[in-house]
């Protein structure tokens, strides 16, 4: 299941997905927003984030004006490797590379288009766990999260 959430600048982007999932019964929660009226994206990047984490949702999407401050709070949430994305490469890579698991998107610098192109590659790219060097990434990057990262 996805998890969904927005704040007033992402929600043009976040409507658009909704279709797209719906089209594919895809299926999903939405944390919200729920209109364009101004709030504060770290309340829904939190929600998602933490859905994410406790592994009740297997991936999400967050958008807001630029998709960097919602992928900022995201990032904030221990297990969370949330990517902003701006073209078809970068939300492929993201996934296959790094193993991300929120995709980011901005609704003042995406066209809806692009949001559903990126969210239908991100969805259905898995990520290269048969290469040894990105599993060996992704485990520093958890290093890095828990405190016990060494350069050695």
């Amino acid at each position: 299941m996805i998890a969904l959430g927005c704040d007033h600048g992402g929600i043009n982007l976040k409507t658009a997905i909704i279709k797209y999932l719906d089209e594919r019964n895809i299926e999903y929660k939405d944390f919200g927003c729920y209109t364009d009226d101004s709030v504060d994206y770290p309340i829904y990047a939190y929600k998602v984030a933490t859905a994410v984490a406790s592994g009740e949702f297997e991936l999400g999407i967050l958008c807001c004006g630029t998709g960097i401050g919602i992928s900022i709070a995201a990032n904030k949430v221990k297990g969370i490797r949330a990517a902003v994305v701006s073209n078809e490469f970068g939300a492929e890579m993201t996934r296959r590379h790094n193993n991300a698991n929120i995709l980011c998107m901005g609704g003042r610098v995406t066209t809806e288009d692009d949001a559903v192109k990126f969210t239908d590659i991100f969805l259905n790219t898995p990520f290269s766990a048969d290469e040894e060097r990105h599993t060996r990434r992704v485990q520093m990057l958890k290093d890095i999260e828990n405190g016990v990262f060494t350069t050695d």
